[in-house]
């Protein structure tokens, strides 16, 4: 599957979990599936947990959160002192 096919499985609908970017067909957020993996859930483990998830679609969260990533801009924190 490309880039272009996985990330099509992304979307954002402002009546879906308040606009966040979901797994099409689930009320999963990429950031919730970004968290299981952060703490240690395989991709495996979080397919078997989800019934119609599939691998694909954590694929696609982690390509979405890398492009969302590269178009932006980070300023470091500057601690101003007295």
């Amino acid at each position: 599957m490309n880039d272009r096919e996985l990330l099509q499985k992304i979307v954002v609908n402002p009546k879906i979990m308040v606009g966040k970017p979901t797994i099409r067909g689930t009320r999963l957020t990429v950031e919730f599936v970004l968290g299981l993996l952060a703490h240690g859930a395989t991709p495996g483990e979080i397919v078997e947990e989800y019934d119609g998830l599939t691998i694909e679609d954590i694929h696609a969260c982690l390509l979405f959160a890398g492009e969302s990533l590269s178009r932006t801009e980070f300023m470091p924190l500057v601690l101003e002192t007295a």
